[in-house]
């Protein structure tokens, strides 16, 4: 077995390259840094040619050598003639050739000027606001088309939905906020018995689920529960070309699809968040009178007395509000979702950040301004 072999020879009619042997993936390729030397010295109106009497078997090791050679050669304005290369191996060059890398790919793998990514990233912002911004609008008329009876929706869809976003979150609804109250308690007995103020536990949990805690650990629950169906949901339809189909037909997606689910949300969540309330208050007296000797009674007294109806209208003033930011975070990714099984995923996955990045921005909105206004 003669092994690979590679020269080059400079002639009257150009530089010569001569490959001989047999070239196999199983044997090492042989140095080429004389050749790629020769190849370099090439200038404009030079011709590369090829000499492969010689040549008893080639495979793609030797293509990829030739590629490489042959761009040197182009990159200095030489001419490249193929005519003595067997006839395979020149139409696969040719097939390399007609199929380039993609540009920005390679620009890719380079790290862009800090001018250039800042300003990427700038128009990338403006490009995301007026995207949400345009979806807020198409929402609010088609809210306002609901209102005034001329919106196109099945009815059986919103009453699922809202079977889905009420009665069955109810399980880890419970679980969450029973937990939450017991924790809570726990905390505040540890504290309040050095004072001697242990009965205070119960103001404590009652005002802080009704006021804060319970709209908003139920609003970060939906917001992985329903926040991400509904972006789920979106997305499978826009992959499969349904909201395509609904537009084909005279049907706005944003009707038919968007408006059940905000308004199927936004009506549970303040339902949901008042069971929330009695169920962390639930739980705060099962600290009670496990560890502080309270009686059931003492302790719902005393949570009575601590509630305000202030309090607990504002608590479900905010759900509501969360309600609307789950669902239109959830649908908003749903509907820009892109056309693969994985958009699919990262819309789910985009849903429930954003979700929750907006519920904690509205939970210090709301702070500044029940303190301002005194609630």
């Amino acid at each position: 077995m003669t092994g690979p072999r590679i020269e080059a020879t400079r002639g009257p009619e150009g530089l010569t390259l001569t490959a001989s042997g047999q070239w196999d993936i199983e044997v090492a390729t042989p140095d080429a840094q004389a050749v790629e030397r020769a190849v370099t010295s090439l200038g404009p109106g030079d011709v590369l040619l090829y000499d492969t009497a010689d040549l008893e078997k080639w495979d793609s090791g030797l293509l990829a050598l030739l590629l490489r050679l042959e761009s040197i050669a182009s990159d200095r304005g030489a001419k490249v003639d193929r005519r003595g290369l067997p006839d395979g191996a020149g139409r696969l060059l040719a097939l390399a050739e007609s199929s380039p890398a993609r540009e920005d790919a390679r620009r890719s793998e380079e790290k862009a000027p800090v001018v250039d990514r800042v300003g990427t990233a700038a128009l990338d912002a403006i490009d995301e606001a007026e995207e949400s911004v345009t979806f807020l609008g198409e929402t609010t008329r088609a809210l306002g088309r609901f209102l005034t009876g001329r919106s196109r929706y099945r009815k059986r869809d919103l009453w699922l939905l809202v079977q889905q976003a009420g009665a069955g979150a109810l399980g880890i609804v419970s679980l969450v906020s029973f937990l939450l109250g017991a924790i809570l308690a726990f905390v505040g007995a540890v504290q309040l018995q050095q004072f001697g103020a242990t009965i205070y536990v119960a103001n404590l949990v009652g005002v802080a689920m009704a006021r804060d805690m319970g709209a908003l650990m139920t609003a970060i629950v939906m917001s992985g529960r329903s926040g991400a169906a509904y972006a789920a949901q979106l997305g499978s339809m826009k992959v499969n070309q349904e909201t395509d189909a609904l537009v084909t037909l005279g049907i706005s997606p944003v009707e038919f699809l968007v408006v059940p689910r905000v308004l199927a949300l936004s009506s549970m969540m303040p339902l949901l968040t008042l069971y929330s309330v009695l169920m962390g208050i639930a739980g705060g007296a099962l600290v009670g009178m496990a560890m502080l000797d309270l009686s059931l009674t003492t302790y719902w007294n005393q949570t009575l007395g601590a509630l305000s109806i202030t309090g607990l209208v504002g608590g479900l003033f905010k759900a509501l509000v969360y309600g609307v930011l789950i669902a239109l975070a959830g649908c908003r990714e749903g509907m820009r979702c892109g056309g693969s099984a994985s958009a699919v995923g990262d819309a789910a996955t985009a849903a429930v950040v954003s979700s929750i990045v907006a519920i904690i921005s509205a939970a210090g909105v709301f702070a500044w301004v029940f303190y301002v206004l005194g609630i």
